[in-house]
């Protein structure tokens, strides 16, 4: 696979020209967080990340964004930052309810691991729930199939707390090929949330099915152990 994301970035320069043409805002995510916690899996050996993204949306619903995040897929790997491009369309059609498509590229800078791969999703919105579907066609760059179902809800709380559930389902060709060493899994997290001011902080505990990987990775490389994650976040520009 070619590692140069060229539609995406095409998207990109794209949605950048527009901007003059129609009303649209610029925003970014900063995070910092114990652990960066992928479908239930670490992609940091369980240890902290600094993550970061930048979003353009127009009033249309369409947006494009870019997000980063350091990575350690163990001894032997290339691979120390992971970039996603992404596009999408929001399509709002209550106040309470809204759909959203659309595709991301992973890439990890990294000729050796050669792992960059494509990916679409669709979710629907409904007041503090989501439910999304995944789908990649070449997960992994294995040019094996993979997808991953999950649903979302966030109870608010007084205080500026919430509580924010989670659970998810990996399924497809690429988990059931025993060359692979995988398995299906299920994937789920329970999170308290407290906003202050501009700031998020989050504690949640991630567990799922048992779950052991028979490629054997060293340590907390690609673990699925339950384990608790704390995290604090800002978007800026501040309001």
């Amino acid at each position: 696979m070619s590692r140069s994301p060229t539609l995406a970035c095409a998207v990109l320069v794209a949605a950048a020209s527009l901007a003059p043409l129609a009303h649209a805002e610029v925003s970014s995510t900063i995070t910092l967080t114990s652990d960066y916690d992928f479908r239930g899996f670490t992609q940091t050996a369980q240890d902290p990340a600094l993550q970061a993204s930048l979003d353009w949306s127009a009033d249309s619903g369409l947006y494009v964004g870019a997000w980063a995040s350091n990575v350690d897929f163990g001894p032997g790997t290339d691979s120390d930052i992971e970039l996603d491009l992404y596009a999408g369309y929001n399509i709002e059609v209550t106040d309470d309810l809204s759909y959203d498509i659309g595709g991301v590229y992973y890439t990890y800078f990294s000729d050796g691991d050669d792992v960059d791969f494509p990916e679409i999703y669709a979710a629907v919105n409904y007041k503090d729930f989501t439910g999304k579907l995944w789908y990649s066609w070449d997960f992994g760059n294995t040019s094996e199939s993979a997808w991953y179902l999950e649903a979302n809800y966030s109870i608010p709380l007084p205080q500026d707390f919430s509580i924010a559930l989670h659970a998810g389902y990996s399924g497809g060709d690429y988990w059931d090929d025993p060359s692979f060493g995988f398995e299906e899994y299920f994937d789920y997290s329970i999170g308290v949330a407290k906003t202050l001011g501009n700031f998020e902080l989050m504690l949640k505990w991630v567990d799922g099915s048992d779950f052991r990987s028979a490629n054997n990775t060293p340590g907390d490389v690609f673990s699925s152990d339950s384990r608790a994650i704390f995290s604090i976040a800002t978007s800026l520009p501040w309001q």
